[in-house]
């Protein structure tokens, strides 16, 4: 198929990368012409514009920062994506976006006559997780598409409903990281060794895939992270604003933020976002530091219980459901 891909940063260039490995002709679009030189490189064409890459495209993707850069490039008058997409195409946002701006962009779209999913992901591509809102049989049809950059991919609800659940992953993660910072800091006051309590946490109850980021980023004080503490903060600010929409508590989700939002006050914002360790630590008068070690990285097994053959069974049923990529193809526009 001929797809356009808007946003080739740290998560687009992969994933249209995916797209060139699957055999697709991609033209991709960055508001930095040197995001997209190692795509060319491989065989994609660059356009000047959003527009540009949607009139040579069935399909566009965009992977962009947030909500205010999403309607920018999708309903700019001059040069947006819908001004250059035509009737019977697709437009299939990746980007961890706020429901209510989702939703706008699907109206638009659907005024137009294109076919719109929110499909916000989590993780790395190929193996990445996609959680998708829209219309049932416009996901049927394009997940093909989704299937050659991603392991797991679910089908949420109407228009929005993929930035929702995106939204409550995130929430889950970074007030958990927050939480977990603080728990390691009661340890360390207490005169506990950090190493071994890291090597403890994982096979514990407070085993979690963020604890990961504190024996791998922040006990070495290297503070690295894939994600940037400016994306994270946005992330959890637009997950409280949901939880403010449908009258939901979020008080841990507050609290975790401000811890965020000191640390970008510092003017770390684009550090990773294990930095943050650094306020609690100033307000704690102690730092989490220890020897680099090999700790296990978390591991969705339980490792306090033996396996069970209902499990294992239920889990293969599951990955058969989400991975199996059918579906027939997108038409073309």
């Amino acid at each position: 198929m001929r797809l356009g891909f808007v946003g080739t940063g740290t998560m687009g260039a992969p994933m249209a990368g995916c797209m060139l490995d699957a055999g697709h002709q991609v033209t991709v679009y960055d508001r930095r012409p040197a995001a997209t030189a190692s795509l060319c490189a491989r065989g994609a064409r660059a356009a000047d514009n959003p527009r540009a890459a949607a009139q040579q495209s069935e399909a566009v993707f965009s992977s962009l920062p947030g909500p205010v850069e999403v309607e920018r490039a999708a309903l700019d008058p001059v040069d947006g994506i819908l001004t250059g997409l035509a009737a019977g195409g697709a437009y299939i946002d990746m980007t961890t976006n706020a429901p209510a701006v989702a939703k706008r962009v699907a109206e638009a779209c659907r005024q137009r006559g294109i076919d719109m999913l929110d499909a916000p992901v989590s993780g790395r591509p190929p193996t990445m997780t996609v959680m998708v809102g829209g219309d049932e049989a416009v996901f049927a049809r394009c997940r093909p598409l989704l299937a050659a950059m991603a392991g797991n991919i679910f089908y949420v609800g109407p228009a929005g409903a993929g930035c929702a659940a995106k939204l409550v992953t995130q929430y889950l993660g970074y007030t958990n990281f927050i939480a977990a910072l603080e728990g390691m800091l009661i340890g360390a006051k207490a005169g506990i060794d950090l190493g071994v309590l890291a090597q403890i946490v994982p096979v514990s109850a407070g085993a979690s895939r963020t604890f990961d980021n504190i024996p791998r980023s922040v006990l070495p004080g290297l503070f690295t992270a894939g994600g940037t503490l400016d994306i994270v903060a946005k992330d959890l600010q637009l997950a409280c604003d949901l939880a403010r929409e449908v009258a939901a508590p979020a008080h841990l989700g507050l609290l975790a933020h401000d811890v965020f939002s000191r640390a970008q006050a510092r003017g770390w914002g684009q550090e990773g976002f294990p930095i943050a360790a650094r306020v609690l630590e100033a307000m704690a008068g102690s730092e989490l530091r220890a020897a680099t070690m090999d700790v296990a990285p978390y591991n969705t097994a339980d490792p306090r219980r033996a396996p069970r053959h209902t499990r294992e069974s239920e889990n293969k049923g599951a990955a058969s459901d989400r991975g199996s990529g059918s579906g027939p193809p997108l038409p073309r526009g």
